[in-house]
């Protein structure tokens, strides 16, 4: 495999935080702890470990968490004996109060996570993680929404403010392959710091989009086991893995104890298949935020609206990570117009 980087590649497994999105946020204690244990055994670089919508995500608006973040973050802690354990913090979410106590109780890495027009909203949460001795990274949510210069300006703000990593977060699975590609590139070019990937598999691209990135030097990538994650989930951890072994890429992870997780641990979570249904294909044809997929089920039902024509709508609107309160407005005009006969 031709790489255009030199350092290694390291994976952040992000099944118990974007996975959380796939469970309602109901993850228990133990599920955590057997994740967490099985991961480590295997090898795994990073575990995310948070609500699905970050530190502080546990609200009304986002969905309440069955158990406290902090107990979850303190046992993945606890069951890891060498991966690092990250949480993800969405400013105006999560606050450095969280953001201190997850880092009291061993988590050592944290992805701010933003808007990619929102740069500036990171500064405080990046500065804080690196005075806490965390592994700061920036994470630019949406990224297939803004064009590429917007990208790499919203990158190098990031950069200044003391991230170590930044992120093309494909946040909707819109992203195509050659949109990668030229996302990558372009960081890889203006930037001094690595570059990340994360993908949604909602138009069946996450793996092929992660293998360009990684080609076109990103060396943090996200995975999430059994696609255990928002929409049609993320790029499948362990098939990735074995791609990458398959292209003389080894990174340092059991291939067969990552099965063996997939098959027997995490396939008992998942409360339905990860595979791509009409809503999570018309989010990544939409371009609109996973996330969004269980809160515009629950609306459809409610208003007796096609949650087809609510993504479309949000994605028209360029509703946004953190506006999920507009999903129950939009379906609320939609069956308004419908009502009215207007079209």
């Amino acid at each position: 495999m031709n790489r255009k980087s030199n350092q290694p590649v390291q994976i952040t497994e992000v099944s118990l935080r974007d996975g959380s999105h796939a469970v309602a946020h109901q993850f228990t204690e133990e599920q955590v702890r057997s994740v967490v244990r099985a991961l480590d055994d295997a090898g795994m670089h990073n575990i995310e470990v948070s609500h699905g919508d970050g530190l502080g995500g546990s609200t009304l608006q986002y969905g309440r968490s069955l158990v406290d973040e902090m107990k979850l973050i303190e046992a993945a802690v606890d069951e890891s004996k060498q991966a690092k354990i990250a949480v993800l913090l969405l400013p105006g979410i999560g606050t450095v109060h969280e953001l201190k106590q997850a880092r009291a109780l061993g988590a050592s890495l944290v992805r701010v996570a933003t808007h990619v027009t929102e740069a500036d909203v990171s500064a405080q949460h990046l500065y804080m993680a690196r005075e806490l001795g965390m592994e700061a990274i920036g994470f630019l949510m949406m990224s297939h929404s803004a064009p590429v210069e917007k990208l790499v300006e919203q990158a190098k703000l990031m950069e200044s403010y003391g991230a170590e990593a930044v992120y093309v977060t494909d946040s909707a699975g819109a992203l195509l392959p050659h949109q990668v590609r030229e996302r990558i590139e372009a960081l890889k070019q203006a930037l001094s710091i690595e570059i990340g990937f994360h993908a949604h598999n909602n138009l069946s691209l996450a793996v092929a989009n992660t293998l360009v990135a990684i080609e076109e030097g990103a060396t943090r990538i996200d995975g999430s086991v059994r696609c255990l994650g928002a929409g049609a989930g993320n790029t499948q951890t362990e098939v990735l893995i074995a791609v990458l072994d398959r292209l003389g890429l080894n990174i340092g992870i059991d291939l067969y104890k990552m099965m063996d997780l997939a098959e027997h641990i995490v396939s008992p979570l998942l409360q339905r298949p990860q595979e791509i249904v009409t809503g999570s294909l018309v989010m990544g044809y939409a371009g609109v935020y996973s996330s969004f997929l269980l809160h515009a089920d629950r609306a459809s039902k409610r208003f007796g609206i096609d949650s087809r024509d609510i993504l479309i709508e949000l994605g028209r609107r360029g509703i946004i990570g953190g506006q999920e309160d507009m999903i129950v407005d939009v379906a609320a005009e939609l069956a308004d117009r419908n009502k009215n006969g207007v079209l």
